[in-house]
């Protein structure tokens, strides 16, 4: 089993898998292509951790005096660590349809879409790794949460579904691409959410124009779940929210992302 799981995938190898140990097979692979291009990684975490300590120690000081803003801004930062790091997985999975490697798997007796499945559970890894730092990162910086135990179990909790949900849209982003390019191009929207939401400031400081989308929009009740279980915020209907907004995008998205690969293997 070690030798089929953390092996290369040779064609015989797959051919000769069940259903979960070909799954395993190809989480296996998209792990292995993470740790090959460290940079990714690399920038997955830097690019929150370098936005965190610019709003706190440059824009922080305006936006709150006191000096607490750290307490604030954490949670958002958490919220778009993942979505940086789930933005990879729309261009790896381009990369696999366009370069005739999922070609070769469908000539094998495997349900190729786990190649996209493989893509997903290794994102999830992936980005937990990266929260872990940013969180790391927020302590030594002066962020001090109060949840308890199982605060901490539930704010978990509630990114693992985060991540997989927007990596799941991610990688039907990326069977939409013709190409990697444009599947880091398709992102760009999702990626600027979090900047419309209340991860930054509070809602009600936004233009009046803007702050029924800024309060409506999936990324603000999630953020506010996530602050309200790890700084004890009131959570209001906000916890309903953050679940449904995870559920719709995550079975959406795997219906969408089965639909394209479909199609695609149609052609």
């Amino acid at each position: 089993m070690t030798a089929i799981i953390f092996g290369r995938p040779t064609p015989s190898v797959i051919s000769s898998a069940s259903g979960p140990a070909t799954q395993l097979i190809f989480i296996g692979r998209s792990l292995r292509h993470s740790l090959r291009d460290p940079e990714a990684l690399i920038m997955a975490i830097a690019m929150p951790v370098i936005l965190m300590l610019m709003f706190t120690y440059v824009f922080g000081g305006a936006i709150q005096r006191d000096g607490n803003y750290v307490n604030y801004v954490v949670p958002g930062v958490i919220l778009l660590c993942a979505g940086f790091g789930a933005a990879s997985t729309s261009t790896a999975v381009a990369r696999d349809m366009t370069n005739g490697v999922i070609d070769r798997f469908r000539s094998m007796p495997v349900h190729s879409p786990m190649v996209v499945g493989g893509h997903v559970v290794a994102s999830l890894a992936r980005n937990l790794f990266a929260t872990g730092i940013v969180v790391g990162v927020g302590w030594l910086i002066g962020w001090r949460p109060s949840a308890n135990p199982l605060g901490w179990l539930a704010t978990a909790a509630v990114i693992a579904v985060y991540i997989l949900a927007i990596t799941t849209l991610f990688a039907a982003l990326g069977l939409l691409a013709s190409s990697p390019e444009s599947a880091s191009n398709f992102g760009f929207a999702i990626l600027f959410l979090p900047y419309l939401s209340s991860a930054f400031v509070p809602v009600g400081t936004m233009p009046t124009w803007l702050q029924w989308f800024a309060a409506h929009q999936p990324v603000t009740p999630i953020i506010e779940t996530l602050r309200s279980l790890l700084m004890g915020t009131p959570l209001g209907h906000n916890g309903w929210y953050a679940i449904g907004w995870c559920l719709l995008i995550l079975v959406g998205s795997a219906v969408w992302s089965a639909w394209l690969f479909s199609r695609r293997r149609a052609r």
